[in-house]
């Protein structure tokens, strides 16, 4: 039974990387299905946001579970770049500290922001996904059914989640308000009309921001997002003219390449007269080609540059922090155990079986001995035998339940099986 994590994060590797390794929505379902080709006899799910890309893999036979050095090669070939390259830039965990990764992740005890409230949908998300493709197995049911479980937990237990500050809530309250005082005489423009781009107007509200426009590839999302925010909608073949007109630009898109590369800005920049324009790039990769914020009056912005004022908040938490480790530490255990208990069950049941062919056989021979009229005592034979193989089992079923408390009891196993011939 081998349970691995590989990937890289926001704390890890740099945003550059990030983007070559990050999966777009459309490309998962044929990464998932390759991963299954390669290993035909693992469960795998990947998770692919803004600031991580990790993928699990878990196989109740060790022999059959890819290797570090494979997940590797798989995502080199997959993204076309050089193993060698992104080696040293993945790190790899497995059992319980691949465990317990998943369940500080979900919980949001990983993120750039501590407490956002995206990460738990988008673990639930990557799950389904992974699910729905098939790629899904026991194992992988399990932890990620108690990650959920440990998440909400958190999120019920502590206050850490309260007063949430997300990615979204940090680009506008925190660094949008340096540039402007004020958001209702804005213009302001956003690029993309998933998850992210929604919440982001939520804080854009609440920051008295009124003209708001919205430009998607999908028409039809844009125009239901303006319509439930009152916004209004525009085609994704105006999007150099809106950049002209625009103040504040939050863009959110989940394209694999710039939405908006330098030599585009330059052709609208003249247009512009030098007007202040804040561009919050939230995208992995990024929208907008990082050498515009050296044009002049622009201050860009992309995830990476969240960091200081995440920090902040992370800080901020410290007081709810033990407790939410607490819990999460707690959980990790809990999980462990069954997850031990469940290596020993095979075992287990083959010893049981193999008593009761034995306890069966022996009954039947003595049975052929006694007259069939005395019933009562064949029923106090059978009580008889079946305490005493109860008793025989005793000692090395309770051995095994209390050294499944802290590790998979190999030694133990092997032992029986060996003692008591059984195949696995």
């Amino acid at each position: 039974m081998k349970l691995q994590l590989v990937g890289c994060s926001h704390q890890t590797a740099p945003v550059e990387l990030r983007q070559q390794l990050a999966f777009a929505l459309e490309d998962l379902p044929g990464a998932i299905e390759e991963l299954q080709v390669r290993f035909p006899n693992t469960e795998a799910v990947v998770l692919s946001t803004c600031n991580r890309v990790e993928v699990y893999t878990a196989s109740e036979d060790q022999n059959a579970s890819p290797s570090h050095e494979d997940v590797v090669q798989f995502l080199a070939d997959f993204h076309h770049l050089s193993p060698e390259k992104i080696l040293g830039e993945l790190f790899q965990q497995s059992g319980e500290d691949a465990v317990r990764h998943l369940f500080y992740v979900a919980a949001s005890l990983d993120s750039m922001v501590v407490g956002e409230s995206q990460i738990l949908g988008q673990v639930k998300q990557a799950y389904e996904e992974a699910t729905r493709i098939g790629s899904t197995g026991p194992l992988t049911h399990g932890v990620f059914q108690a990650a959920l479980k440990a998440a909400r937990r958190v999120a019920t237990d502590t206050s850490i989640h309260q007063r949430r500050i997300s990615i979204p809530a940090v680009a506008v309250s925190d660094f949008a308000t340096q540039i402007f005082e004020r958001f209702d005489d804005k213009n302001i423009l956003l690029i993309g009309a998933g998850e992210m781009a929604a919440e982001t107007l939520q804080y854009l509200r609440s920051e008295g921001a009124q003209e708001v426009t919205i430009v998607n590839r999908s028409l039809k999302r844009s125009q239901a997002l303006s319509t439930k925010w009152d916004c209004r909608p525009d085609r994704w073949e105006r999007l150099g003219e809106l950049l002209i007109d625009a103040d504040l630009i939050v863009s959110t898109t989940a394209a694999g390449q710039p939405v908006v590369t330098l030599d585009d800005f330059k052709k609208i920049e003249f247009q512009r007269y030098q007007r202040p324009l804040a561009i919050l790039d939230l995208a992995v990769p990024c929208d907008f080609e990082p050498a515009i914020g050296k044009c002049l009056g622009v201050y860009l912005y992309n995830i990476d540059d969240l960091q200081i004022v995440c920090h902040r908040n992370r800080q901020a938490r410290q007081n709810e922090w033990p407790a939410a480790e607490r819990i999460l530490e707690e959980e990790t255990r809990r999980f462990m155990v069954e997850l031990h208990h469940r290596a020993t069950a095979p075992t287990i049941r083959q010893l049981k079986e193999s008593c009761e062919l034995l306890k069966t056989e022996e009954l039947e021979r003595l049975f052929n001995k006694i007259p069939e009229s005395n019933s009562n005592a064949r029923g106090e034979i059978v009580q008889a035998f079946d305490r005493f193989i109860n008793k025989l089992l005793h000692p090395p079923l309770d051995s095994l339940r209390k050294e499944a408390h802290t590790e998979t009891p190999h030694a133990l196993l092997e032992a029986l099986k060996r003692l008591f011939k059984l195949k696995d």
